[in-house]
């Protein structure tokens, strides 16, 4: 089976210079924690509450002032929509990340696949159980 036949296509994103109340509003509305950014249909960095709230607001940064750009992550993990399933399960478990971007062969976004819709899609317990325990084995580098 291939991503795309498990993938959500046409995932909602957010540009670089959308302000970051703008993107938490969006995140609220969706009940999601991440969002690619996007500058047209290619990917230059994911986002997430996380990242909004450690990044910004702990600083005492104005969501209303301060943009997406300011907080986001630039480095992506992506697999292309040809992948096998299986391949894109590995790579979230050696990342550990839940949900993936996906791209075409020109590098432009075409949708997100994320655990649960390999899960549903797939009816695969075995790979879905693999994938998990590996999203959700503790790093075993020391916090500093």
């Amino acid at each position: 089976m291939r991503v795309r036949e498990v993938m959500t296509p046409d995932a909602v994103v957010v540009g670089a210079d959308m302000t970051l109340a703008e993107a938490a509003r969006r995140m609220k509305l969706l009940d999601v924690g991440p969002l690619p950014v996007v500058d047209g249909r290619r990917v230059v960095g994911m986002v997430t509450d996380r990242d909004i709230t450690v990044r910004a607001t702990s600083e005492g940064v104005d969501p209303k002032a301060a943009f997406v750009r300011d907080v986001m992550t630039a480095e992506v993990v992506a697999c292309l929509e040809h992948d096998d399933v299986r391949a894109a399960a590995r790579m979230m478990q050696l990342t550990q990340l839940r949900r993936l971007v996906v791209v075409d062969d020109d590098g432009q976004m075409v949708g997100i696949v994320s655990l649960s819709d390999i899960a549903r899609q797939t009816r695969d317990e075995r790979l879905t159980a693999e994938t998990l325990e590996g999203v959700l084995e503790p790093d075993d580098e020391p916090v500093s």
